[in-house]
Order: C-alpha cells, then structure tokens, then sequence
C-alpha cells in the first residue's frame, strides 16, 4: 500500500466518524451549529427580560473614594500620597504657611502703560487713515469740483487768470499725444 492510499482511507474513516457524531448529537455539524436562539427571535409566551442595574458594593466604592481622594492628594502637593491621619496631624500641629501677596501696579505705573497704549493706538490709526485718505479724496473729487475747490482758495480781489493758475492741469490723452508731436 501507498502513502496516498492510506491517506485516503483515513480520510474516509473521518468522515464515517464525523457522520455519525452529526447523527447521534441530533442535527446539524458541530461548526454550523450555534448555541442559543438566533438574534431578534423571540418567544411569543415569553415576558421581556428587565436588565438589571449594576451595583457596585459599599467596599469597592470606599475603594474607589480612597484611590481618587489620594491621587487628589498627590496632584495637589506634588509629593506621594499621605494618610489622612497624618495630614490632620500636620495641619493641627503646624500654624498655616501664609500664601505670598499678589503683586499690585501702583496708579502711577498703570496710568503710563494706558497713555504708552494710547499713544500706539493713535499711530496705528493715523497710519491707516494717512493711507485711506488720499486714495478716497482722488476718486471722489472731479475736474469740476477741483476748479472750484480752486476757487475758493484763491483771493476774492485776485482776478480769475490767477485763479486759473492755480488749477493743476489735467492730462488727456489728446494733450499727451500733442505734447509727444
């Protein structure tokens, strides 16, 4: 006999085996059979099962306050934990460490950082309203309304030659093109 055909008969004696454990356990395979009632199924006589809170027993909550109170402990001194006990000790026996006085500006010191901070704001405002301004007016202003600006600044008794010379030219594109001739 050969290696393959004694494979083979076990094999086959396997799946005898197999066959018949199937058989004698009532149903299906033991790998597609699953314990319990499918999900979503439920009985029609059976009454809706309440869950019941979890509760934990007084001992493991005194547990749990000591952990927390104890890391509090520790975060707060930045030092290991120490025994409530001792603790009390140490503050009955030790008079309480005075905390250190909150540094105060005097009025004087406080009045000239306000009036340096003013200052600043003034030169930022400037700043941008120097920038703004001229590029407004230029758009706004027609070479109507220059002449008459005009005008108005030159002398009553000046004559209007004078009040002429006064108006900036205007360049056009047909003075320039005379001006290039």
């Amino acid at each position: 006999m050969t290696i393959d055909a004694i494979l083979a008969s076990i094999d086959a004696e396997i799946a005898q085996l197999k066959q018949a454990r199937t058989l004698l356990s009532g149903g299906a395979s033991p790998a597609a059979k699953k314990g319990g009632r499918p999900a979503g199924v439920v009985k029609a006589d059976a009454e809706p099962v309440k869950k019941r809170k979890r509760r934990i027993s007084p001992e493991g909550r005194a547990r749990i306050v000591a952990a927390v109170k104890a890391r509090w402990a520790k975060a707060k001194a930045g030092k290991t934990a120490v025994n409530k006990p001792a603790k009390n000790a140490a503050k009955k026996a030790a008079p309480p460490a005075k905390t250190a006085a909150k540094r105060k500006l005097s009025a004087a010191a406080r009045k000239r950082i306000a009036d340096a901070q003013r200052k600043r704001w003034a030169a930022v405002k400037a700043e941008k309203s120097a920038k703004k301004a001229p590029a407004k007016k230029m758009a706004k202003e027609s070479p109507a309304k220059r002449t008459a600006i005009a005008k108005k600044a030159a002398p009553k008794n000046a004559p209007a030659a004078k009040a002429k010379e006064n108006v900036p030219e205007m360049v056009t594109p047909t003075t320039a093109e005379v001006a290039a001739s």
